[in-house]
């Protein structure tokens, strides 16, 4: 996939699989929005606004008030490569967005998620 087509995906058509993701496996809906607000600085409104906005994920990461200082602490693997390794920012971003949720779905703490 290029990488244009990556940036252009919409959020808000993502984050429903998501949501179906983690409560497939016990997780909640509330249990994913700590986790998208913890990574990007979003509030829970901000949050909600970006997905009513069809926003891109280029966009979306672009307009998040801060990427958690923590977030380089996200390492392992995801669709085959090693998100710490990853060399493109916003591609980079999405692959932590995506670990973090498979984390949760996979039952991790919720404090470990957070790298607190």
């Amino acid at each position: 996939m290029k990488t244009e087509r990556i940036y252009r995906l919409v959020f808000g058509s993502v984050y429903p699989l998501y949501i179906k993701k983690v409560e497939s496996k016990g997780r909640s809906k509330e249990e994913l929005d700590t986790v998208i607000c913890w990574l990007t600085g979003y509030d829970k409104d901000s949050l909600q606004a970006q997905i009513v906005n069809r926003c891109d994920f280029e966009t979306f990461f672009a307009q998040a008030p801060a990427l958690n200082p923590n977030a380089s602490k996200i390492t392992g693997v995801i669709c085959g490569y090693r998100v710490e390794e990853i060399e493109d920012p916003v591609i980079q971003k999405m692959r932590y967005l995506d670990k973090l949720v498979d984390e949760l779905a996979k039952g991790r703490a919720m404090e470990k998620i957070l790298r607190q």
